[in-house]
């Protein structure tokens, strides 16, 4: 069994202690110095966001402050960066990560450090923003790593900080995010026994923290069809074979894959068209029309469900037009669920209820979002919780939410998250589990 050590013990009540009985309900508004500078960083890169696999500048900054830190970082997946923590004591090795990318989105937030940047993605000019809150993610682990290395002489174990590029999703022909990394040796010489990452989210209120234990984020895969038909005039469609009717059909027979064909009783499920493409002009009905979308599920067996429904749908309704349709699923572009270690988790909720208070810790529904994160907790036990970004006063379920040209986060998540995320850290690598 592992014991800390006075010293060890009075830096972690220092950083990360339950707050007084007349503020236990609620977050800390004390700005702890460390705070200060997690607050910087994160307006710093919120005002130079960079898209996926093009995190040149962030990269270089949270490599040169491990390194300002004592610590050896390495690059890895491209704009990645991971750099170990080396306890003055055995104990065990974990993983904390956060993740680094901006989206392609347009700031319509009125704040001095609003970003400007634009970028090209897809042979276009687009503003570039951390829609998503990644920055929050980077300058939090930034601090955590501070605090951490402050107190190495009484730490046990080891600790991966992983600053991953590219959550997002790479661009086309590129491989990106947790998937390249792994598959690069991220844990081949360093194998964590947990990984720990978390998510501000606009659905829970700045100051809280959301969990949920077992499958928590669905499973995301991407889907393409291209339906091949016989174009002709507009004006004599009966010459062709009209493969946007194809199309539009295909949308709407799909619908009925989930509302009457899955087992919701089972667990949720989502299939969604986000876009329908075909032809240029209002009089010409085109050789072919392509459909994209995405599948969300949280079982293995009803994501296999849903794509065997929907090739029985493309195929018999493209059929029924006199047309043909192929369904395609892109490699590499799906993410499994993200599925908390239960364990995990019951070892954790102490540090974040100190975090924010234990009445603002609780459980929350599955979310149908989707996270790369999953990938890790498919080899490691892993644990991954939302931190509440939005404001007070303002209904979170109205907010904007993530990837929202106005999302806005408050920054009271900030040390919340700072908070969570060094408990959890701490509290894995000073207590052994429960039996031992």
């Amino acid at each position: 069994m592992r014991l800390t050590t006075t010293c060890l013990l009075s830096v972690l009540l220092a950083a990360v202690a339950t707050p007084s009985t007349a503020t236990a309900q609620a977050p800390s508004t004390a700005v702890d110095p460390i705070d200060a500078k997690v607050i910087a960083w994160r307006r710093d890169l919120h005002q130079h966001p960079e898209l996926s696999n093009r995190e040149f500048r962030t990269s270089k900054l949270v490599s040169e402050h491990l390194r300002r830190l004592g610590l050896q970082p390495r690059t890895l997946g491209g704009t990645g960066v991971v750099a170990i923590l080396k306890g003055s004591r055995p104990g065990p090795r974990i993983a904390l990560r956060a993740d680094m990318d901006a989206l392609p989105v347009t700031e319509q937030v009125e704040l001095p450090f609003a970003s400007k940047v634009t970028a090209q993605y897809n042979g276009e000019t687009v503003g570039v923003m951390h829609a998503c809150g990644h920055d929050a993610h980077t300058a939090i682990l930034m601090g955590v790593a501070e605090q951490l290395v402050a107190m190495r002489k009484e730490l046990p174990g080891e600790v991966m900080f992983v600053f991953q590029p590219a959550e997002e999703g790479a661009p086309q022909g590129e491989t990106g995010g947790a998937r390249r990394l792994l598959a690069e040796g991220l844990f081949a010489e360093f194998k964590p026994e947990a990984m720990f990452g978390l998510h501000v989210n606009s659905l829970v209120p700045a100051g809280d923290i959301g969990w949920r234990a077992g499958p928590f984020m669905a499973a995301a895969d991407s889907f393409k069809i291209v339906v091949t038909g016989r174009g002709s005039h507009g004006a004599r469609p009966w010459l062709g074979a009209d493969p946007i009717l194809a199309a539009a059909d295909i949308v709407v027979t799909a619908q009925s894959i989930v509302s009457r064909r899955m087992d919701l009783a089972q667990q949720p499920a989502v299939l969604t068209f986000g876009a329908l493409r075909g032809g240029n002009r209002a009089n010409i009905i085109p050789d072919s029309a392509e459909l994209i979308g995405t599948i969300r599920s949280f079982d293995p067996k009803m994501r296999q469900q849903l794509f065997d429904e929907l090739a029985r749908v493309v195929s018999h309704v493209a059929a029924a037009h006199d047309t043909r349709a192929e369904l395609i699923v892109p490699d590499g572009d799906s993410y499994p669920s993200v599925v908390n270690a239960p364990a995990l988790l019951e070892r954790s909720l102490p540090a974040l209820q100190r975090a924010a208070g234990a009445d603002h810790v609780y459980e929350i529904p599955k979310s149908t979002g989707a996270e790369d994160f999953a990938l890790y907790g498919q080899v490691v036990p892993a644990l991954f919780v939302y931190v509440g970004s939005t404001a007070p006063g303002i209904d979170p379920a109205k907010a904007p939410g993530n990837h929202s040209p106005r999302y806005a986060l408050d920054e009271r998540a900030l040390q919340v998250g700072r908070r969570a995320l060094l408990g959890m850290a701490l509290d894995y690598l000073n207590t052994p589990p429960v039996g031992q």
